[in-house]
Protein backbone atom coordinates (compact mmCIF):
# COMPACT_ATOMS: atom_id res chain seq x y z
CA UNK A 1 0.00 0.00 0.00
CA UNK A 2 1.56 3.26 -1.17
CA UNK A 3 2.04 6.59 1.50
CA UNK A 4 1.30 9.73 0.72
CA UNK A 5 2.50 11.39 3.86
CA UNK A 6 1.27 15.68 5.22
CA UNK A 7 -0.96 16.42 2.66
CA UNK A 8 -3.90 18.67 3.60
CA UNK A 9 -7.36 17.47 2.31
CA UNK A 10 -7.59 20.87 0.27
CA UNK A 11 -4.80 20.42 -1.17
CA UNK A 12 -6.12 17.06 -2.35
CA UNK A 13 -8.83 18.36 -3.31
CA UNK A 14 -7.28 20.65 -5.63
CA UNK A 15 -5.19 17.89 -7.50
CA UNK A 16 -7.27 15.53 -7.81
CA UNK A 17 -9.43 18.35 -9.75
CA UNK A 18 -6.65 18.66 -11.68
CA UNK A 19 -7.02 15.01 -12.66
CA UNK A 20 -10.66 15.57 -13.54
CA UNK A 21 -12.63 14.74 -10.24
CA UNK A 22 -15.43 16.94 -9.20
CA UNK A 23 -17.09 17.20 -5.37
CA UNK A 24 -20.60 15.73 -5.70
CA UNK A 25 -21.31 16.40 -2.08
CA UNK A 26 -19.58 17.70 0.97
CA UNK A 27 -19.97 17.12 4.83
CA UNK A 28 -17.22 15.24 7.16
CA UNK A 29 -16.23 13.96 4.15
CA UNK A 30 -15.73 15.53 0.14
CA UNK A 31 -17.02 12.77 -2.21
CA UNK A 32 -15.55 13.61 -5.22
CA UNK A 33 -16.08 11.53 -8.73
CA UNK A 34 -15.06 11.70 -12.25
CA UNK A 35 -17.97 9.88 -14.01
CA UNK A 36 -16.75 6.23 -13.60
CA UNK A 37 -15.04 6.43 -10.16
CA UNK A 38 -15.91 7.81 -6.71
CA UNK A 39 -13.42 8.84 -4.34
CA UNK A 40 -14.00 9.93 -0.63
CA UNK A 41 -11.81 12.50 1.25
CA UNK A 42 -11.79 12.59 5.10
CA UNK A 43 -11.63 16.21 6.04
CA UNK A 44 -8.26 15.57 8.17
CA UNK A 45 -5.24 17.91 8.41
CA UNK A 46 -3.46 15.87 7.18
CA UNK A 47 -4.81 13.09 5.56
CA UNK A 48 -3.58 9.89 7.14
CA UNK A 49 -0.74 9.08 4.58
CA UNK A 50 -2.05 5.29 4.18
CA UNK A 51 -5.57 6.51 3.75
CA UNK A 52 -3.92 9.11 1.11
CA UNK A 53 -2.54 6.96 -0.84
CA UNK A 54 -5.13 4.60 -0.92
CA UNK A 55 -7.54 7.37 -2.09
CA UNK A 56 -4.29 8.10 -4.80
CA UNK A 57 -4.40 4.59 -6.14
CA UNK A 58 -8.34 4.61 -6.25
CA UNK A 59 -8.08 7.38 -8.76
CA UNK A 60 -6.10 5.50 -10.74
CA UNK A 61 -2.76 7.67 -10.11
CA UNK A 62 0.48 6.92 -9.02
CA UNK A 63 2.05 7.96 -6.06
CA UNK A 64 4.16 10.29 -8.25
CA UNK A 65 1.64 11.49 -10.79
CA UNK A 66 -0.34 12.45 -7.46
CA UNK A 67 2.83 14.39 -6.39
CA UNK A 68 3.00 16.22 -9.40
CA UNK A 69 -0.38 17.38 -9.56
CA UNK A 70 0.13 19.05 -5.60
Amino acid sequence: MPKIPGINHRRAIRALQKAGFHITREGRHVVMTDGDRVLVIPRNDPVNAFTMGAIAEDAGLTVEEFRELL
